[in-house]
């Protein structure tokens, strides 16, 4: 009896703990917001593509907006056979294998004189009625047929040298779900530090060195030139001459390209500057005299490999078989290997062409072992196409191995 008793109690004191509620609480939040992208596409020999036909479009690079892979379709004879092609279409596609896919878009046929008209196509404009566009499926597209009269934009400012360019702004509408019962994290601003040395550089404050290039002042700060380069700042300090105002003389730099290097040792960037980025290619005459070319030189002047780098991928995307002999040389010159690298798998890869270029004779003859490097590196690259030489596989036999 006693034990059946206590049995009840244990069961009792049991059944009591099981009763006993555990309170847990969570939350979630859903936000929607759009994210925007935009996609700038240049018509080339516009008046090649008229009379290609009605419903055959020119397409754009595809392009990532939103996490997906769109395109732009221009259509010069238009879309259907109804407009007897007196318009142009403009569409826009999906290219991602991804289905209701909500949009809000925008395309905008930029005006090319001062007075900066534009044609626009868009669905901002009544989003608010009728919410955003949905792409169904992979290959949907939405725009407009008749975009504009094509007349009219023949006759008008959005050609220009035969050209027209066309601006393409997508929002896609994004959906993503959180507990938000977690601690929120703490979002940490990127670095503006090279944005307020920039600063520093620009409004001369504290600055206790001034050079004087060409005429044109430059004040600087010297611990920031020796933390950046040892050599610029030995090279500039020690034994130049200076003017009756102690500023430094220096005529062997212009003032652009000194300009350059102060830009990059203070914000770490490339200079903004159209004559850096603009197409470059011309008669070997004139190469070492282009901006790229000079910055690249004093980057290797003063030991900045950084910018040096920069430069040699600016000038590695104006390489073609009309200027891959003249960027070689440049290359050589100022130890550019990166770029030099570029330049002769370019040239093997085209040697036919290349050997037809005056270039490449005036390569002959001011600058013999380089067009060696040249060709030595285009047997190495057939030879690794076809696999060694026979001639290499073949053991050297002496006569008595005849026998």
């Amino acid at each position: 009896m006693k034990v059946e008793k206590e049995k009840r109690v244990r069961d009792r004191k049991m059944t009591g703990e099981h009763r006993r509620s555990v309170t847990s609480w969570s939350s979630s939040e859903s936000v929607t917001e759009i994210v925007l992208g935009s996609h700038m596409f240049e018509i080339k020999g516009y008046s090649l593509t008229k009379g290609m036909g009605i419903g055959k479009c020119i397409d754009s690079k595809k392009f990532t907006i939103g996490g997906y892979e769109w395109g732009i379709q221009f259509y010069p004879d238009g879309k259907y056979t109804k407009d007897n092609s007196s318009y142009v279409s403009l569409f826009i596609t999906l290219y991602s294998n991804a289905t209701d896919v909500p949009v809000f878009y925008q395309i905008i046929l930029l005006d090319q004189t001062p007075k900066r008209k534009r044609h626009a196509g868009t669905h901002y404009d009544h989003s608010f009625e009728c919410g955003p566009c949905v792409f169904k499926t992979r290959g949907s597209m939405w725009g407009y047929n008749r975009f504009c009269n094509r007349k009219d934009l023949e006759a008008s400012g959005f050609l220009k040298d035969d050209c027209l360019k066309i601006e393409c702004t997508i929002g896609v509408v994004v959906t993503s779900c959180s507990d938000s019962s977690k601690l929120k994290k703490i979002k940490v601003p990127e670095s503006d530090m090279s944005e307020q040395f920039g600063r520093l550089l620009d409004s001369g404050a504290f600055s206790d060195i001034t050079f004087s290039v060409r005429g044109q002042k430059f004040p600087a700060h010297k611990l920031v030139l020796a933390a950046r380069s040892k050599l610029f700042l030995t090279e500039f300090v020690n034994g130049r001459e200076k003017d009756e105002d102690g500023h430094i003389l220096i005529n062997d730099i212009e003032p652009r390209v000194f300009k350059a290097l102060l830009h990059f040792i203070y914000r770490d960037c490339l200079i903004h500057d159209k004559e850096l980025y603009k197409s470059r290619w011309s008669p070997y005459s004139s190469v070492f005299e282009t901006f790229p070319a000079k910055l690249l030189a004093a980057a290797e002047k003063f030991d900045l490999s950084r910018l040096k780098l920069m430069c040699e991928s600016v000038l590695c995307n104006d390489i073609s078989t009309d200027s891959v002999v003249n960027i070689l040389l440049l290359a050589d010159r100022n130890h550019a290997t990166e770029l030099k690298y570029a330049c002769l798998k370019f040239a093997v890869q085209n040697l036919h062409a290349v050997m037809q270029s005056d270039c490449f004779k005036y390569l002959t003859q001011k600058n013999p072992l380089l067009q060696v490097e040249l060709l030595q590196t285009w047997v190495e690259f057939k030879e690794s196409l076809i696999g060694k030489p026979k001639y290499e596989s073949l053991k050297t036999q002496s006569p008595d191995d005849d026998h």
